[in-house]
């Protein structure tokens, strides 16, 4: 493969059909690190209102580094993974104080903040220092792995290091930020999972794949396992009581109190969700207090108007909007 006629090409497409996203706009290192920390797991779609609130709130590290994290998370919630959130608060935590302010350029430096792995490091290295280095994410695994006709599951080290080192031999000597949104905008728009718009690809002719739509490959996943989790609905009709979470999952997070079993009676209403490889029911009771088991997390009952205020997790959100939507939600005093 020519790289540079390959570069030339995807260059041209790509100042033509560029997104006009927020975090393009900048080349600041921290406003590149929330983006690309919302954007895990997140589509972008779903993040350009999230990034943006934030970066009114918290238009610096140092505004960041100094907020309570209760409110990083309430500013967080409806994104999910709140580990995300901590990790860089966390991570401006550090910048701020132990780095007085100036923000790793390079790959150690980078992977010693809190939180941050290989894909981060690198895409902050590629698009606010402009560095040339391999960024891989979804869309670029899949559009290396297409273009030069990879078969071997992406998601294992041989195939993922198989995928890096075809992506160095495309990379640029210089313009890294360039270089790597165009190809994340390439898989994005052109060369979509599953089915690929091959006809209006502007590389198809550097293209290895007989096959495209089958690519990458992955290795066998694990079946997603079902389970129930049953919650208690203790309200007056004016508060609600929740119960601060202490597990790893939502450390942190106000919750609906969790009950040890299905009481009888079966529950008020339930939603499900998912959860990496498990599918969840939630379960909602009506109960009182004196049925919530003793717990050391601690509990307290939030007024209906201060519940936009705290970070609940969204599913927990969810079935407390449902339940405020039936016509009876109170419970007595006890």
């Amino acid at each position: 493969m020519d790289a540079a006629d390959f570069r030339k090409r995807l260059r041209a497409w790509f100042r033509r059909h560029r997104r006009n996203l927020p975090w393009r706009r900048t080349r600041a290192p921290y406003a590149i690190l929330v983006s690309e920390m919302m954007l895990q797991q997140t589509t972008v779609a779903a993040v350009v209102p999230y990034f943006e609130r934030w970066m009114k709130r918290f238009p610096s590290v140092h505004e960041l580094a100094a907020a309570e994290e209760s409110e990083v998370l309430a500013l967080w919630q409806g994104l999910g993974y709140y580990r995300r959130a901590r990790n860089l608060h966390a991570a401006a935590k550090k910048i701020a104080g132990e780095l007085n302010g100036n923000f790793p350029r390079d790959y150690d430096g980078l992977r010693n903040l809190p939180g941050i792995g290989d894909y981060t490091a690198q895409a902050v290295r590629a698009f606010a220092f402009d560095q040339p280095v391999p960024v891989l994410d979804a869309n670029v695994i899949r559009v290396v792995a297409r273009l030069f006709d990879i078969r071997t599951p992406v998601d294992t080290a041989k195939g993922l290091a198989k995928v890096r080192g075809k992506l160095e031999e495309l990379l640029p000597s210089k313009s890294g930020h360039e270089f790597v949104s165009a190809m994340m905008e390439l898989g994005a728009l052109v060369c979509r999972a599953g089915r690929p718009d091959c006809l209006l690809c502007p590389v198809k002719n550097f293209c290895a794949a007989k096959q495209p739509e089958k690519l990458p490959v992955k290795a066998p996943k694990a079946p997603v396992k079902e389970r129930c989790e049953h919650a208690a609905w203790v309200s007056d009709g004016e508060s609600i009581l929740l119960q601060q979470s202490t597990a790893q999952r939502w450390v942190g997070l106000w919750r609906l109190p969790p009950l040890e079993s299905e009481p009888v009676g079966g529950p008020a209403t339930e939603l499900t969700y998912s959860i990496v490889r498990e599918r969840v029911t939630l379960r909602v009771h009506r109960a009182s207090k004196r049925a919530l088991m003793a717990s050391a997390e601690p509990r307290k009952a939030f007024s209906l108007r201060e519940l936009e205020q705290i970070a609940i997790p969204s599913p927990h959100r969810r079935a407390i909007a449902k339940m405020l939507a039936q016509p009876h939600i109170s419970n007595q005093k006890k």
